[in-house]
């Protein structure tokens, strides 16, 4: 930050600004035109979604072009074009891409023969950003996160429908809690239903509750989160999950403000603010009618969308002092060279997977993240599996094993050994195909999209692996 001059980046990159209400998070006005009939898309949010299906911010209706094709995201490294796993991809200046930083007056090819153009504005819209680092019990220092902060802080005192999105293990949960102790039903019910955790023949009763006698096994009424919720907050984590045949009765339940229990002959008004949250994107969902259009807009009345850790390093250190003060610690527990192994991690498990590894510093003097080689474990381990070892395709140095913690919630601790197993895993195989995606997918039975995000998502370069 400088005295009210963006700090200098490529042009078309988010900045921070000092305005007259304190400093402001800036990002460009662009346009994508549409070179056949020069008509023109003027945009001004972070993230503009491109498809032939209904739900993208720029429908093009083509046959070549896939439902969710591609999005331009702006960012602090100025526009960044990302092709969605489309049929026959997207073009960049003659190349074609995966992902790549496009400048102003890229040519865009995307389905093999729609022309696109990108055209930087010279205006800017911008976004406040909070003076706290710590909102509620959600914690960050970074522009990204002071930026979420602010909304938090605006929409805390409506009673509006916020829907919180973001990778697993950045936060949602806890931005709902921020929400929830910063509005006005803060001292009434907040109830959380996890709708990946709940059976698909359960879900419509802990939603809506049932009478006795409603089906084999209802020998008593339940009441349902609606109603236990009422006058306070219903979080519903995990939306994406929830089937496509019980959509139409939660968008009933929003609009109309009553619910009907399962059996019951007569609604009941309901007085609950809604906030969900997901992993999944909806609108691309929404674009391939995996998921209802009318209850994607009903829920984004406000959108929060949380950026990954890997997308906000200057986090890592408060982040880590957080967590160590809910342990009643300093950073003297940590193990020497800790904090620079943290800021050396891609952290694909985001905040939860650097809490589990904090925790794991401290209690086990470790410092290793998950996912990265430990000399100390294979010191200890050599001498029973020598003979396994040298014949093993996994990371040098890595026994690829895991400490149960009991003290870890079965959910984090789960998708830290997901993440660490899933690392490990692509990091072997490309070495054993020489960095070719390609023959490395068919082998591992996935398609080669699919696999490329994995690589994406670990911040690897398959090249490198192959030459390693």
């Amino acid at each position: 930050m400088t005295n009210g001059n963006p700090l200098p980046s490529a042009r078309g990159a988010t900045v921070v600004v000092r305005g007259q209400g304190g400093l402001q998070l800036e990002r460009p006005v662009f346009e994508i035109v549409e070179v056949a009939s020069g008509k023109r898309h003027r945009f001004d949010s972070a993230t503009v979604r491109i498809g032939a299906g209904v739900g993208n911010d720029l429908v093009v209706a083509r046959p070549t072009v896939s439902s969710v094709h591609a999005e331009v995201h702006t960012g602090q490294h100025g526009f960044r074009l990302r092709d969605l796993g489309s049929t026959n991809g997207t073009v960049v200046n003659g190349v074609r891409v995966i992902e790549a930083i496009v400048q102003d007056g890229a040519h865009i090819i995307i389905g093999g023969d729609v022309e696109l153009e990108l055209r930087v504005s010279k205006d800017k819209v911008s976004q406040p950003l909070s003076a706290q680092t710590e909102c509620n019990g959600a914690v960050g220092a970074s522009p990204a996160m002071r930026a979420v902060f602010s909304r938090i802080e605006r929409v805390g005192k409506t009673d509006a429908t916020v829907l919180i999105q973001g990778e697993t293990g950045t936060g949602k949960e806890v931005t709902a809690w921020a929400i929830y102790e910063a509005s006005k039903r803060k001292d009434q019910p907040f109830v959380v239903i996890d709708c990946a955790a709940i059976a698909r023949t359960l879900i419509e009763s802990e939603l809506f509750g049932h009478e006795k006698g409603a089906f084999t096994g209802a020998d008593k009424r339940r009441i349902g989160a609606f109603e236990r919720a009422s006058g306070g907050t219903l979080f519903l984590d995990e939306l994406g999950e929830l089937e496509l045949d019980l959509q139409p009765k939660l968008l009933r339940a929003l609009e109309r403000r009553e619910i009907q229990r399962l059996g019951g002959d007569k609604p009941i008004p309901v007085d609950v603010r809604i906030i969900a949250a997901t992993n999944r994107d909806l609108r691309s969902m929404v674009a391939r009618r995996e998921f209802r259009e009318d209850l994607y807009y009903r829920l984004a009345v406000v959108t929060l969308e949380l950026p990954p850790l890997r997308e906000r390093r200057d986090d890592i250190p408060v982040l880590v002092d957080h967590f160590l003060k809910d342990l009643g610690l300093d950073r003297s527990a940590l193990p020497e060279h800790a904090m620079e192994r943290f800021l050396e991690h891609t952290w694909p498990g985001n905040a939860r997977e650097l809490k589990n590894a904090v925790e794991r510093a401290v209690v086990l003097g470790e410092a290793r993240p998950l996912g990265t080689s430990s000399s100390s474990s294979s010191s200890s381990s050599s001498s029973s599996s020598s003979s396994s070892s040298s014949s093993s395709s996994s990371e040098p140095g890595d026994t690829g094993t895991f400490v149960i913690q009991p003290q870890v919630a079965y959910k984090d601790q789960k998708a830290s050994v997901i993440a660490d197993f899933e690392e490990r895993y692509v990091r072997t195989l490309m070495r054993a195909h020489q960095g070719n995606v390609s023959a490395a997918a068919r082998v591992a039975g996935i398609d080669r999209m699919s696999l490329h995000k994995v690589i994406e998502r670990y911040g690897l370069d398959a090249r490198e692996l192959g030459r390693g």
